[in-house]
């Protein structure tokens, strides 16, 4: 007879949430993590000392699974370090303040992807939407299997889709806080470019992104953030034709508008 190699112990997910001054849009945000059909997670709050009233929008829905931390920090890639020292779940990702699940299986979704121990994370698509009326579609961030090159290309995972094992995080490290935009494509071109995790694509909608965020506000902003991914390419020693870099991103963007009714 067959060993049964089902796991008894399906993966627990620690998911975090980084705000600050947030009051217009963390209840939607709260609304649908509540409603994920997977039970199996833990949600960790970071604000970094609201002055408005996102605490008390916090406080008036509270959740068993729900742990809040309110203090001054350097910034949303510290309070992500702190979410992930605090984490406890096997799997780690992010949905924070101005961030929507697209559906309610959405955990459920990485869960079942990620029971698999061969896999180290997994990512998924991303809706960029208006930010004043959320059901109007504006990008369609379509993503890819990892090919090794990619970031050079400038590709990247759509990062409030990205999940990994926190020993992925103790073995390879957090966010790099010298990074003041592109932290986050940083961390994942170390884990996927360098450090070559396994991972695994899931071809469907996890996340809805309100636009106007920290990277994406202004032209000057996202200039900022491709300069540092370029050179956070430097530092980890990829050589870069930077032309193909800046067509291929430019190419990669009017994609996402183009296919933005999808």
């Amino acid at each position: 007879m067959a060993a049964d190699t089902a796991d008894p112990h399906p993966p627990r997910i620690s998911l975090i949430t980084v705000c600050w001054n947030a009051e217009r849009t963390i209840a939607d945000t709260l609304r649908s993590i509540d409603a994920q059909s997977w039970r199996n997670f833990e949600h960790i709050v970071i604000d970094g000392g609201s002055s408005d009233s996102t605490l008390e929008i916090i406080a008036s829905a509270p959740a068993q699974n729900r742990r809040v931390f309110s203090g001054r920090d350097g910034g949303i890639y510290e309070a992500m370090n702190k979410g992930i020292s605090l984490a406890s779940g096997d799997i780690i990702g992010f949905l924070n303040a101005d961030d929507t699940f697209e559906s309610s299986d959405a955990l459920e979704t990485v869960a079942a992807a990620l029971e698999d121990e061969a896999y180290d994370g997994c990512y998924g698509d991303l809706i960029y939407v208006s930010n004043q009326n959320t059901d109007r579609k504006v990008r369609y961030w379509k993503s890819c299997a990892f090919e090794p090159g990619s970031f050079g290309r400038g590709w990247c995972p759509p990062h409030p889709t990205f999940y990994v094992r926190r020993r992925i995080y103790d073995r390879f490290g957090t966010f790099d806080l010298r990074y003041r935009l592109a932290a986050d494509v940083e961390l994942m071109m170390r884990f996927l470019e360098v450090a070559r995790i396994r991972t695994i694509y899931i071809p469907r909608v996890l996340v809805r992104m309100r636009l106007g965020g920290a990277t994406n506000k202004n032209v000057q902003n996202i200039s900022h953030q491709n300069k540092e991914v370029l050179r956070a390419l430097a530092d980890h020693g990829f050589r870069v034709w930077t032309p193909v870099f800046w067509a291929s991103k430019l190419a990669n963007r009017l994609g996402q508008f183009l296919t933005r009714n999808r």
